[in-house]
């Protein structure tokens, strides 16, 4: 039986758990998502996305209902405890439940074997997770550019192409570009300083910062630093990331239907 008699095929779309922020707006509490997340995975992955409160632990029991994840970027930082950092800036904008959140679930879902895609935060996420330390000021590095946006620009403007990375040969993102030169956008203030071991580059900007990586051995474990679900349509690279991704979380439900049938 192929994967397309199985129901498992490229129109069978799987559930990606989507982990939220938790805002405040006016003293109450709201969990959030962008939708540009949303549309992509609907649009490129072939998926129905899952938003996952920021509640702590009890988080994990969704991932008996999902056959990826998906680690969206956000505006606040991973408190640096998590990873034995110094002290953060003063205005460093934190989200401790998605914290509690997410570093646990990104742990469960690897054991697991799930599919895990990471964008901006939640590549610093997967790499907290698994063992590696952050720049919580990546521009105040000697040697570093800013990689941060301008936020005096309208948004559309700040999501638009900063600088290249470089895709290492051999490596996935360079498969999925079919090159080795991107020129992607940058909004983030912190990276990756310490890679953790379960993890490898693939990609790098030209001051050295890593800027994609990849669980090496995984089912799909990667992350990438800049924003593709902004330029979906604009490059290759872009559809062809969440596409592989939705495949990888397809043929996830297939392994997991198949063990619970045999159960």
């Amino acid at each position: 039986m192929n994967s397309d008699e199985s129901g498992y095929g490229r129109h069978f779309a799987p559930v990606i758990g989507m982990p939220c922020c938790l805002k405040t707006y006016d003293q109450i509490g709201f969990h959030s998502c962008s939708d540009k997340y949303v549309r992509a995975i609907t649009a490129a992955a072939g998926g129905i996305p899952l938003l996952v409160p920021a509640m702590g632990e009890p988080a994990l029991a969704l991932l008996d209902r999902v056959d990826g994840l998906l680690l969206t970027g956000s505006p606040s930082n991973i408190e640096p405890h998590h990873y034995d950092g110094p002290s953060p800036p003063p205005d460093n904008d934190i989200d401790p439940a998605r914290d509690a959140t997410t570093l646990p679930m990104i742990r469960a879902a690897i054991d697991r074997g799930m599919p895990v895609l990471g964008i901006c935060r939640g590549m610093q996420e997967l790499n907290v997770a698994l063992g590696g330390t952050l720049y919580q000021e990546l521009h105040a590095v000697d040697g570093r550019m800013d990689h941060r946006s301008d936020k005096t620009v309208p948004m559309p403007e700040r999501y638009r192409p900063k600088h290249r990375v470089t895709l290492l040969a051999g490596s996935l993102c360079a498969d999925l570009a079919a090159t080795q030169d991107l020129v992607v956008n940058s909004l983030h203030g912190q990276g990756i300083e310490r890679l953790a071991p379960a993890l490898s580059i693939e990609a790098l900007a030209p001051d050295g910062q890593v800027e994609a990586v990849r669980m090496t051995g995984s089912n799909f474990a990667m992350a990438v630093q800049w924003h593709p679900e902004w330029t979906l349509g604009a490059d290759n690279f872009s559809s062809a990331l969440f596409q592989h991704f939705g495949d990888a979380c397809r043929r996830y439900a297939q392994r997991r239907d198949g063990m619970v049938r045999a159960a």
